[in-house]
């Protein structure tokens, strides 16, 4: 018997024995939950973690960002040119609306953290040539100890970090500059202190580069910050942190770290802030 026809009489005995996978295909746009052959299904795959793929405010700003920088390969400086979008972010700020996974050590991850993205994207910098000398201001309530741990031996690498002092994690590395805070601290301590070890870590550390973990986590409705700081409060941190780096001359790379709200409209809204804050 030919071997086309060996295989054919093959796939057909698996595929009347129920044996064949099928390729299903998903009817529903992306999201938590997808319609597969008409049952709606949880997606565990999904990688809409915040449920904002439908949202209609992102949308929109979607289509306004096509509709002005257009569309294809214009992210490329090799394909498509410098723009002044490009300057913006080199230059003067860049944000990743994600990152911050500064739990993450050389040889594992924690704390839902895989990779060290910060560490990652400032060895690449020096690797590259682009910089010497960085700054990581965490921000984020919880401690970042795999940060601290990857950078602990690097001279020109400087951490200030600014947590709960009775939060994950529990067993700490110790950084350059840190300011343990008690449960509970609100707006006025938080920024007292903050305008306390920022200026020291900025002029010990003589930075090229910052990295700002600007965690939404310290908010007082965040279910594991156990700090109590208001968002008009958070508001007040990032424009103190931009206005530092700006009047420095230092350019800045924001990642959003942590944020675990009750109701996730509220992490969202602390996201946007400090977004809008410092691109402004």
């Amino acid at each position: 018997m030919p071997l086309i026809a060996e295989l054919e009489r093959e796939l057909g005995a698996r595929a009347a024995a129920g044996l064949v996978r099928r390729r299903r295909t998903i009817a529903s746009p992306q999201g938590a939950r997808v319609v597969v052959d008409g049952r709606e299904l949880v997606a565990f795959a999904s990688n809409d973690y915040l449920g904002l793929a439908g949202d209609p405010d992102l949308a929109d700003a979607a289509c306004a960002a096509v509709r002005r920088w257009g569309v294809g390969a214009g992210a490329s400086h090799l394909l498509g040119g410098h723009f002044a979008a490009h300057a913006a972010l080199e230059e003067g700020v860049a944000m990743n609306l994600g990152g911050g996974t500064h739990h993450a050590f050389a040889d594992s991850g924690r704390g839902f953290c895989v990779f060290n993205d910060v560490v990652t994207a400032y060895r690449a910098l020096r690797t590259a040539g682009r910089l010497r000398r960085a700054v990581v201001v965490d921000l984020d309530v919880h401690q970042g100890d795999g940060t601290h741990a990857l950078l602990a031996a690097d001279a020109d690498a400087f951490t200030l970090s600014i947590n709960g002092f009775r939060n994950y994690p529990f067993k700490r590395v110790a950084g350059d500059l840190e300011l343990d805070l008690p449960d509970g601290t609100g707006d006025e301590a938080y920024l007292d202190g903050l305008a306390r070890v920022l200026p020291e870590a900025l002029r010990r550390s003589r930075p090229q580069l910052a990295f700002v973990l600007a965690g939404a986590d310290p908010y007082e409705g965040d279910r594991l910050g156990r700090l109590a700081l208001s968002k008009q409060g958070l508001l007040a941190r990032d424009a103190y942190v931009r206005d530092q780096l700006r009047s420095a001359g230092i350019p800045v790379c924001v990642t959003l770290a942590g944020g675990y709200a009750e109701d996730i409209r509220d992490t969202v809204e602390i996201n946007l802030g400090t977004v809008q804050t410092f691109s402004a």
